[in-house]
């Protein structure tokens, strides 16, 4: 069974009203408030082929339809109009955030942060820089023994790892610094991602005759790199999700709140799949989330990430206005963020 026009209006006409009621909407409803041309019998009809294809719930026997996950997201793909929003917003954000702009970067993001739960009354997670995402600035070897060296591991956001290396040719100082010139020239401004197997291989040749340095240096650029301990979450506006009525429900309620307390599942549930993602109800994948919709980007400098942000809230949100908030505030924080000079 296809989905025709007919169809797609009625869709778009239930979303948007129990986006703006909350209550399941029935046919009558449906037939008084929007103009389709058809009575609430065909409407009636094309609800239950709707709910047969999957893009509709029916929470109640008797009751009202609601959007499922897969009707969300037809709806976000190609049924929404776009939100504009108005200069005065446009300029309340870009001031905002201007005025943070002395500000260290993560109190800059704490602040934009704080903004966006405000303008769009969900709650605003922040997954700040970790190593996992850092890139590595700088690579050196220092003698300390005629057997031992220790290699300095300096990443882009400040971190370092120091690794004890024995070897059983000590290289001479000029030989050392060769090699610090190789590593670095193979390696710097590389994230974990980017060391593949070529660029592996290509150190292991550069450092062909000193197989001690190469098997220990590799392992400590992935233990430095997965390393998690500089990646932080903090939240803003987690009191907004009570004012929404699927929150009214004490399982609900425990349910996101043992989400949003969960580091791990954050951390997941954020992680965009593009510029601005939007993952709603099942497409999380996590169990806890399956009723949530999650809003997410990074903020990044010179094309480089530093951090992730995203919006959570039940599926039920005002997808245009949310995403053209979401948009206006990424726009700003990452200029913000590119006139700091971050890539000193």
């Amino acid at each position: 069974m296809a989905i025709d026009g007919r169809k797609i209006k009625i869709l778009a006409a239930i979303i948007n009203d129990y986006i703006n009621t909350g209550e399941p909407v029935g046919s009558r409803t449906i037939a008084k408030k929007y103009d389709l041309g058809v009575g609430p019998a065909t409407i009636r009809n094309e609800m239950s082929d709707l709910e047969d294809l999957g893009y509709l719930e029916q929470p109640h026997t008797s009751s009202g339809r609601i959007p499922s996950s897969k009707g969300y997201r037809l709806y976000v793909d190609s049924l929404m109009e776009k939100a504009l929003l108005s200069v005065e917003e446009e300029l309340h954000i870009k001031k905002y955030i201007i005025d943070c702009a002395m500000l260290e970067v993560d109190k800059i993001v704490k602040q934009a942060s704080t903004l966006l739960s405000e303008l769009t009354n969900l709650t605003c997670i922040v997954q700040t820089s970790s190593i996992m995402r850092s890139y590595i600035k700088s690579v050196q070897l220092l003698k300390i023994d005629e057997h031992n060296l220790v290699s300095v591991i300096i990443t882009d956001n400040g971190a370092i790892k120091n690794h004890r290396i024995r070897v059983s040719k000590m290289p001479s100082l000029e030989e050392l610094v060769d090699i610090n010139n190789v590593i670095n020239g193979r390696l710097r401004n590389l994230n974990i991602d980017e060391i593949n197997l070529e660029i592996i291989n290509d150190v292991k040749r550069d450092l062909k005759g000193y197989d001690d340095l190469f098997n220990a240096i590799v392992p400590a650029l992935y233990d430095t790199l997965k390393s998690e301990n500089s990646s932080e979450i903090f939240m803003e506006g987690t009191t907004n999700i009570f004012n929404y009525p699927e929150y009214n429900d004490i399982n609900n309620t425990k349910e996101i709140l043992n989400l949003l307390y969960n580091k791990d599942y954050v951390i997941e549930i954020i992680e965009p799949n593009g510029e601005l993602s939007i993952k709603i109800g099942d497409e999380n994948y996590l169990p806890e989330a399956k009723n949530c919709s999650v809003i997410s980007a990074e903020y990044s400098f010179g094309g480089k990430p530093l951090g992730t942000i995203g919006l959570i809230g039940p599926r039920r949100i005002n997808y245009s206005r949310v995403i053209a908030i979401m948009g206006q505030v990424m726009k700003e924080l990452n200029e913000t963020l590119k006139n700091q000079g971050l890539d000193n």
